[in-house]
């Protein structure tokens, strides 16, 4: 088996993984006989899709910044800083749909299928689809790269499903899920199809890891929101020390 077809299996297990967490999410708890409280286990989970950013995605954020400077034929002001600024945007943009749901939500404009469920798994989905994009075309990519990748993203997606759920009950159910798993498979099957620049590819690795952070930590951080302070933190502090040495 040649790296690239191992590649392929490998990216192509994530996206599965990746769409059955949405699929039956509701119904995991992983780790059972050692915590029964299945809100910990999301909350570990959360922590470690921050450690994620904070330990291995943020120092790539230099390479994305080298990439993308390298990758652009004329001088550049603030040689590249536009890549952190795309971050910041991917934290901005994702907090303000939080805000925009909750706004819709408390305006009694919610349906079975109202404003908020639409908006928030149309930007959800197009979430889940670069995520799963990024699992095939991501620079500095490898089989131990996958992998991490996609550990800390099948918890970070247990989150976010249970998140969802809670919110939009059974619209949610019957409909975000599947979309939420389609878009995964998709954004795994255009990968394989097309690569984008690597000046794009690196613009794109920044705005989600912006999104990554603020949506952590929205499912973490309110009150109304159950988090779980303790099992964020050793989430974070666990995968990250796990990190630290892989660089």
């Amino acid at each position: 088996m040649t790296p690239g077809s191992s590649a392929i299996y490998e990216t192509g297990a994530a996206a599965l993984v990746f769409a059955a967490t949405f699929l039956v999410g509701g119904r995991v708890h992983p780790f059972r006989s050692l915590i029964r409280d299945r809100r910990s286990i999301l909350s570990f989970g959360a922590g470690m899709s921050a450690a994620y950013v904070f330990v291995h995605v943020m120092p790539e954020l230099h390479d994305a910044r080298r990439a993308f400077v390298e990758s652009i034929f004329t001088a550049l002001r603030y040689e590249g800083m536009a890549i952190y600024f795309i971050a910041l945007l991917g934290f901005l943009l994702f907090y303000g749909l939080e805000h925009q749901s909750n706004r819709l939500r408390g305006s009694g404009a919610e349906g079975a299928t109202g404003p908020a469920f639409k908006l928030d798994i149309s930007g959800f989905a197009a979430y889940v689809w670069l995520m799963a994009y990024l699992l095939v075309n991501h620079f500095g990519n490898s089989l131990v790269s996958i992998e991490l990748y996609a550990i800390a993203l099948t918890f970070h997606f247990l989150s976010l499903d249970h998140s969802l759920r809670h919110e939009h009950g059974d619209a949610y159910e019957r409909v975000g899920r599947f979309v939420l798993a389609g878009m995964a498979l998709l954004g795994w099957g255009m990968g394989q199809l097309f690569a984008l620049p690597g000046h794009i590819l690196a613009l794109l690795v920044a705005f989600i890891s912006g999104a990554i952070i603020v949506n952590a930590l929205i499912m973490e951080l309110p009150a109304g929101k159950d988090g779980r302070f303790l099992p964020f933190m050793a989430g974070g502090l666990v995968y990250g020390l796990i990190l630290l040495p892989l660089g």
